[in-house]
């Protein structure tokens, strides 16, 4: 008779199990990494985020998130000194460039202030530009359409405006401009006579019935190359038939 084996029960937990247990811990330490890493500086997290809204995130600069660049303590030359050296360069003005500007201003504060006591702000435009003040007259305070004869009315404007010339030391440019449509006529082939006559002729009258010396003006004509609006409508084509009275920034010493 055969003795029959007995089957030996192995104890504790199946193998599965060993390997099961050793995935879930796995996944344990993951999540507790994935929730270490979620907890965000808030105030570092502001700076970072401050410095990609500025506009100079990529100028030379320590790092926005404060104790965080080690270039700031080994080399400061090459990190925050640098910076500053830039930034003083660009707040420093040349100081004759900016007593240009402070010339400019003071002149069109006088301008203003002239037009305004004698009530001209409806006939004469004052504009500041690179060139000095600007005052812009309409052909039709000064000229009949097509002419270069000055009328009436505009010599009594053109008085006043050497009142004004006459208190003040800048050059003074006159220039002549019209719209674009085509003249051609005996005394005006092109619109570059027309404007350089007029220019001229305010010229000669200022010269000639005023205070101011000759030495101080010079004339241009454009055309119609320098228009202010479109040439588009018969309203743009008057605005673009001027002259303009350049009061000139003061030449450097």
């Amino acid at each position: 008779m055969k003795l029959r084996k007995r089957r030996r029960k192995d104890k504790g937990a199946p193998k599965w199990m060993v390997t099961y247990a050793d995935m879930v811990t796995l996944i344990l330490v993951f999540f507790i990494l994935l929730f270490s890493m979620s907890q965000i500086d808030l105030e570092k997290f502001e700076a970072l985020a401050e410095s990609f809204r500025s506009s100079k995130i990529f100028e030379q600069s320590p790092s926005p998130i404060p104790m965080e660049n080690p270039a700031e303590n080994t080399d400061n030359k090459q990190s925050g000194l640098q910076m500053n050296d830039s930034d003083e360069n660009e707040d420093e003005q040349d100081p004759s460039e900016q007593a240009k500007e402070d010339s400019t201003d003071d002149l069109m504060r006088q301008v203003t202030a002239f037009l305004d006591k004698n009530d001209l702000n409806n006939v004469i435009t004052a504009n500041q530009t690179d060139d000095g003040v600007v005052l812009i007259l309409q052909e039709k305070v000064l000229f009949e359409s097509g002419e270069a004869e000055i009328i009436d009315d505009g010599e009594v404007l053109l008085d006043k405006v050497d009142i004004l010339l006459s208190n003040i030391s800048n050059d003074v440019r006159i220039e002549g401009h019209t719209d674009n449509r085509p003249i051609s006529n005996y005394r005006f082939p092109s619109n570059w006579e027309l404007s350089a006559a007029r220019a001229s002729r305010v010229v000669r009258y200022l010269i000639d019935n005023g205070k101011v010396e000759k030495e101080r003006f010079s004339a241009a004509g454009y055309g119609d190359t320098r228009p202010l609006v479109p040439n588009d409508s018969s309203a743009n084509w008057a605005k673009n038939r001027r002259v303009e009275i350049v009061l000139l920034q003061e030449a450097d010493e």
